[in-house]
């Protein structure tokens, strides 16, 4: 059978937001990303946001997100991008602002940056990519890697006796009275993609109704840094990462 024979039903033909525009995604194959970046796009183009929203990209392979997605973005440094959220919500609070951000970037370098904004309740949305590990600059260890991971700065696994144990800062951030939603999900399946849309969108939402703080912490794979196929890293995730950070609402005011 040629390609050309298939027929498909009209409503089972994905068709990309075209918020989204035509470059080339960089990622790796199987990286979690693209899908996230995927949905913010669907949730905003739904909620008629494209000229309402403010994404603030950090450093990371999330700062790749400004390439894909047709809205304004702004660049923040390290870890800072709670900060500049805030600064641009309080000058624009008309405007949807969120930011996308890894675990190295949120819950290491930017920890007091996302504590002290989520404390004050600032109304914004954030996004955060949880892969466990420093995915762009060489796959060092996270403040999320888990006990006995291997990463290129603990080589015979994560010893918490000297390097600590596996960050839970949505668990931290979730007893913040400025906090109005923590949840944790995943994209590894398509039940999954719909549930993190439907997150990502109320968190959107809140945003815009002066909620609070919104946090949508998207466990996710880096099957690059884990050295890993894309389905083993999927497998390795479910089996590994999720009982260190289980999936569900921690808050939903």
């Amino acid at each position: 059978m040629n390609r050309e024979d298939i027929v498909c039903p009209e409503n089972l033909i994905y068709s990309k937001p075209d918020i989204m525009n035509e470059n080339y995604m960089h990622y790796c194959p199987g990286c979690s990303h693209g899908v996230v970046h995927k949905i913010i796009a669907e949730v905003i183009k739904e909620l008629g946001l494209q000229e309402k929203t403010i994404g603030i990209a950090p450093v990371g392979c999330a700062v790749f997100a400004y390439n894909y997605l047709d809205i304004d973005w702004q660049e923040a440094a390290h870890g800072r991008a709670p900060a500049v959220a805030t600064a641009t919500k309080r000058l624009l609070p008309d405007k949807m602002v969120f930011t996308y951000q890894g675990d190295g970037d949120l819950a290491a370098i930017g920890t007091a940056e996302t504590i002290h904004t989520a404390n004050r309740g600032e109304n914004i949305a954030i996004i955060f990519i949880n892969n466990a590990i420093y995915g762009m600059t060489g796959g060092q260890m996270a403040p999320t890697t888990l006990e006995d991971m291997k990463t290129s700065t603990s080589p015979f696994g994560r010893d918490t006796s000297s390097m600590g144990r596996p960050l839970k800062i949505l668990d931290m951030l979730a007893q913040l009275d400025g906090v109005c939603l923590a949840s944790r999900t995943s994209v590894h399946t398509a039940a999954a993609v719909k549930k993190t849309k439907r997150l990502i969108k109320l968190a959107f939402e809140n945003s815009m109704a002066g909620k609070g703080t919104s946090i949508v912490e998207v466990v996710s794979t880096c099957n690059s840094g884990w050295k890993m196929t894309p389905a083993a890293a999927n497998d390795w995730m479910v089996e590994n990462m999720f009982p260190v950070f289980p999936l569900g609402d921690l808050k939903n005011v």
